[in-house]
């Protein structure tokens, strides 16, 4: 399959400059070696929600589904456990994860859905021209608070680890091999994989002077080690001036939603035995 033939004809419509071509191309470079390596596209199924973002899923040429605003997660998570056997991908905003959504991300992560959840945080509304989202800075200026906004941002990849989330990771969209295999990573998870992808918003808050000066690629960090990857998520709190790491904050195996549900419907006997097999596999 070519490249071509991944991304569909539909006219797209973001802005020059807009963070998402990246994530687009990422994704479709992954869709075309998955071709390549004879997997086939039909048993992915990519869920967006509702925003800038959301396009992606008419770009693409993959099974795709468009959720009500906020309601990605809970629509990805009703198709995989319908059918175990899809690669689900949820494409979400930070507006329409963190705000409208938020309670479904939390509790995707702690009963460790197995989707892939790869949030576009341009950290604005930009479908709507300008809003503040959850992890817009202290003091931004937009179209809702035109004095700055009396806010303070939240931490996502903190709200993750509080919430079980068993892989964590954050990207770049001006870091696209890498990008590529943070959501390569997340693909391959047996379980709940969150990928927070920080984008430019090219008309809203074009913020690449800020990013690129103080991104860095962990190093040396052990993505088993908890209590490290909550003092490295908390090294940059979506405000101050601090370096910003990329890269994988933690990963850890855990029993799936799925898993889970399925010995629920067993016999005692059989209940037992695959409690044991789910036990044995993770030692």
């Amino acid at each position: 399959m070519t490249g071509r033939e991944v991304i569909t004809g539909t006219q797209n419509t973001w802005c020059p400059g807009c963070g998402n071509f990246s994530i687009q191309h990422t994704l479709k470079n992954i869709l075309m070696e998955r071709e390549q390596a004879g997997q086939s596209l039909d048993d992915v199924v990519l869920v967006s929600g509702i925003g800038c973002h959301a396009k992606i899923a008419d770009y693409l040429n993959i099974n795709s589904f468009y959720a009500l605003h906020g309601r990605s997660i809970p629509v990805a998570t009703g198709i995989k456990l319908a059918n175990p056997r899809l690669t689900v991908i949820c494409c979400t905003g930070d507006g329409d994860s963190y705000a409208e959504g938020l309670d479904h991300l939390i509790f995707a992560a702690k009963r460790n859905i197995d989707i892939t959840v790869i949030v576009h945080n341009n950290r604005v509304y930009g479908l709507t021209t300008g809003q503040y989202t959850p992890t817009s800075p202290l003091g931004f200026k937009g179209k809702s608070t035109p004095s700055g906004t009396a806010e303070y941002p939240f931490n996502p990849l903190e709200l993750m680890l509080a919430s079980g989330a068993t892989y964590i990771a954050r990207g770049y969209t001006k870091k696209m091999e890498l990008l590529k295999n943070l959501i390569l990573g997340g693909i391959g998870h047996r379980g709940f994989a969150f990928i927070d992808v920080l984008q430019i918003c090219a008309t809203f808050f074009p913020v690449a002077d800020y990013y690129s000066p103080r991104i860095y690629e962990l190093s040396g960090h052990d993505p088993a080690d908890f209590e490290s990857a909550c003092k490295k998520a908390r090294e940059w709190d979506y405000n101050n001036d601090a370096p910003i790491a990329l890269g994988t904050f933690f990963r850890r195996t855990l029993a799936r939603f799925d898993e889970k549900m399925a010995v629920r419907e067993m016999l005692p006997e059989e209940r037992n035995k695959a409690i044991r097999d789910l036990l044995l596999e993770r030692m």
